[in-house]
């Protein structure tokens, strides 16, 4: 509810490209700042704490929304405040539940689990929430922050019914040379290396042409903010489609091709979209296309490094795959301001197809069936020793 209320509360203050690319710039900073620290956290303490904090912090950033839209004191400041705070919840929410999963299901549900968890946080909340957000807006700026903050309380509540065990190492050593050891293995695993810099280009080209989407939707498209919702729900309709043949797909092709195969599509619909004509329809069906790939990519992404990474070590190599991934958000929605500024709209979603296509040679080249066998190995030999 938060994040798909923010862009249409920076478009109710200012249509300048710039200035609405800048409230998804700070929203996206925790992730290159705090997700680091974050993994730390989340291998020290017990991770259903960690859930509730991030939980707790949601729930401030919407009351403090909710106010400002009641008393009609909405403000740029104001939103990249509550963007940034939200975003920082996310950073510990993502970090600790991912070091769950592997906890609770066997190694080979991961791609299903994984699938699930994605189709609640982002498919079927993005296919209910936007389009309600839109109305609630028209109804009281407050309306949409005091609803979030019901949800966070409930979502609090029901993360202290997780039975887990603390996620505290043995020996600690200072917080700097923890970071240091799970980059080190991050970076060190050849497949989990070509993974992090193939989702830095993803996360830079989607940052890029996301932030803009609110302004193609509406001097492109020429839709309102109900509209917006609508293609937002697009992207959740090829979501939740996609999730119901993920793990199937996994175990016919495999990660390499199901990776392969995702990653193409991700980078021509990209492309189909800076030249398609601007009809709603055609650009919805190529946003379902889109958002099915991606699920496709995210989930086997998040099922390898589950897979391939020691239990002591998950939570530091997931925040640090988000940190050096996702640290290039804020820069690809300050570049989509730009672009769209001194060029056109269009001309976003034509770099990002090219950043795209970069990203497809990569996982052609590196992630190829003996690559997954071959780290699948050596993890075993690890986890022998």
């Amino acid at each position: 509810m938060l994040l798909a209320t923010l862009p249409l509360l920076a478009v109710s203050v200012t249509t300048d490209p710039s200035s609405v690319s800048l409230v998804n710039m700070v929203g996206q900073a925790p992730w290159l700042l705090l997700s680091l620290f974050a993994g730390v956290l989340v291998d020290r303490v017990r991770r259903t704490t960690v859930l509730m904090v991030a939980y707790g912090t949601q729930c401030c950033a919407a009351v403090a929304l909710a106010f400002a839209g009641t008393v009609h004191s909405i403000s740029l400041p104001l939103l990249m405040i509550v963007a940034f705070v939200v975003t920082s919840s996310q950073v510990l929410g993502e970090g600790a539940s991912g070091a769950l999963l592997p906890q609770i299901v066997p190694i080979s549900d991961l791609p299903a689990a994984n699938a699930r968890l994605q189709v609640i946080d982002r498919g079927l909340v993005q296919f209910i929430v936007p389009p309600a957000a839109g109305i609630l807006l028209a109804v009281s700026l407050g309306v949409s922050g005091w609803l979030a903050c019901a949800m966070t309380i409930v979502a609090f509540v029901a993360s202290r019914g997780i039975r887990t065990s603390a996620g505290v190492p043995s020996v600690r050593s200072h917080p700097f040379k923890e970071i240091a050891e799970g980059l080190r293995y991050l970076v060190a695993a050849p497949l989990l290396r070509s993974i992090t810099i193939t989702v830095a280009l993803g996360s830079f080209s989607s940052s890029a042409t996301m932030t803009m989407l609110v302004l193609y939707s509406t001097e492109e498209l020429h839709f309102g903010s109900v509209g917006y919702g609508g293609l937002l729900a697009c992207l959740a309709v090829g979501w939740i489609a996609s999730s119901f043949i993920v793990q199937r797909l996994v175990a016919g092709v495999g990660y390499s091709w199901a990776m392969r195969i995702s990653q193409g599509m991700a980078a021509v619909t990209t492309l189909l979209i800076a030249i398609a004509p601007p009809w709603p329809v055609v650009v919805g069906a190529i946003l379902v296309t889109q958002s099915a790939a991606t699920l496709v990519w995210n989930v086997c992404s998040q099922s390898t490094r589950q897979r391939f990474t020691p239990a002591t070590l998950l939570g530091r190599v997931l925040t640090s795959h988000k940190a050096l991934a996702w640290g290039l958000t804020p820069l690809g929605a300050l570049t989509g301001g730009l672009l769209a500024e001194h060029w056109n709209l269009r001309g976003v979603w034509v770099v990002a197809a090219v950043i795209q296509a970069i990203g497809t040679v990569i996982v052609w080249r590196t992630m190829s069936s003996a690559a997954f066998a071959r780290t699948e190995r050596e993890t075993s030999s690890l986890s022998g020793c």
